[in-house]
């Protein structure tokens, strides 16, 4: 949609964004286009910026698990009624970030961390040792949910226990990314911790 308006503004220096929406307008309500929007409409291909916008609707009703083409205002009525169920949660402390992995990391577990059964005692060693993945990103992603499953500091011996052929160098690695990234915190007798 936006590469279409872009498209038809830059080839007509005389159209505007307003009366690309003012000529949409009347076509939705059925009213007779005079000859200059008649201009427009033709200019701006207005009948494809009406499909995108359909398209558009479309595609937000199903994300919400509405029909498409509801009236404005039942629209209205459950984007409030939804409102209010967030502002509930938000008020028990459940937030539902946009992005969590930028507005809050450390409440982020990723499905790849969800999928390991990860069990750590309370001495960090592993209930059962896990597969070493191959691969920079699984690998990284299997250390963090160890850290993550973690009730206390683990060592880098401690970490690479919980793996399979897991290279001491390889963990120690990862660990210091991860640290680097803020998503662990190095203690002073040289843990790591989340």
């Amino acid at each position: 949609m936006d590469a279409h308006r872009k498209e038809r503004l830059d080839a007509h220096d005389d159209l505007t964004m307003t009366a690309l929406y003012n000529v949409l307008k009347k076509e939705r309500r059925g009213e007779d286009l005079d000859a200059d929007e008649r201009i427009i409409h033709e200019q701006g291909l207005v009948g494809v910026l009406k499909e995108l916008h359909d398209e558009l609707d479309a595609a937000v009703a199903a994300a919400y698990g509405w029909d498409a083409g509801l009236p404005e205002e039942t629209i209205l009525q459950r984007l409030v009624a939804l409102n209010a169920e967030r502002r509930a949660e938000e008020e028990e402390g459940h937030v539902r970030y946009l992005r969590p992995e930028y507005q809050a990391p450390e409440t982020v577990e990723t499905q790849a961390e969800m999928d390991l059964d990860v069990q750590v005692g309370g001495d960090g060693a592993p209930a059962e040792p896990l597969d070493w993945p191959s691969g920079l990103t699984p690998r990284a992603k299997a250390v963090r949910a160890v850290m993550t499953h973690a009730d206390a500091p683990l060592t880098v011996e401690q970490v690479a226990r919980h793996f399979y052929n897991a290279r001491r160098a390889d963990v120690r690695e990862l660990l210091e990314t991860l640290e680097a990234l803020g998503h662990v915190e190095g203690t002073d007798d040289g843990a790591y911790a989340t």
